[in-house]
């Protein structure tokens, strides 16, 4: 006797797949928010390290107009630590910090730049050199963050990490402007 499906356990199969198609959708949304919170804990950690390294390269630059700007980007800094805490308590998450090895890098990288050059302007490059590496690496995770909030439907969480990304953006047009206004071209003069 041949094993033939019955009408009814056909009927059942269809009926099951769908389970499984809601399960792997489930899974997968699952999955998105997992990894979102992960790199939530990502920068959160990257942000706290960050309040100490800006003190840092505050302490070496010379030039007042870098120095300020460093001085108005910690202030942002400490602002920014504040919004994750408020967009883990929207997640119904606890505010956890997990190191971030990128930011870790770069945090070295910068030390190393301080530590290779002499006081002045050319250091003054480095630091800007340093301080946009990170505001590139922020840019680039808050804008991530912010696109995976919408799909997960946390459109408050995703506007907060908004303001946080353009406030990103704005140091680094600041840093910018400072690198090609001033910093870079006395750079070059002090090397002749």
């Amino acid at each position: 006797m041949k094993n033939t499906p019955s009408k009814s356990s056909h009927n059942g199969n269809k009926k099951h797949g769908n389970v499984k198609s809601e399960n792997r959708q489930e899974d997968t949304d699952k999955a998105l928010r997992d990894l979102f919170v992960d790199e939530l804990k990502d920068i959160y950690w990257a942000e706290k390290e960050l309040t100490k390294a800006i003190q840092k390269l505050i302490k070496h630059a010379t030039s007042e107009e870098l120095s300020d700007a460093l001085t108005d980007h910690l202030e942002v800094t400490k602002e920014h630590v504040t919004r994750l805490e408020e967009v883990f308590s929207k997640l119904g998450e606890n505010a956890q910090a997990k190191k971030c090895e990128a930011m870790a890098g770069l945090l070295k990288e910068g030390n190393e730049i301080i530590e290779e050059t002499e006081e002045g302007v050319v250091r003054d490059a480095g630091i800007i050199l340093a301080a946009q590496k990170v505001e590139h690496y922020e840019i680039a995770t808050y804008g991530t963050l912010r696109a995976f909030a919408n799909t997960l439907g946390e459109n408050e969480v995703a506007s907060l990490l908004e303001e946080t990304l353009n406030e990103e953006k704005e140091a680094d047009e600041t840093l910018s402007e400072i690198a090609e206004s001033s910093i870079n071209v006395e750079a070059v003069g002090e090397e002749h």
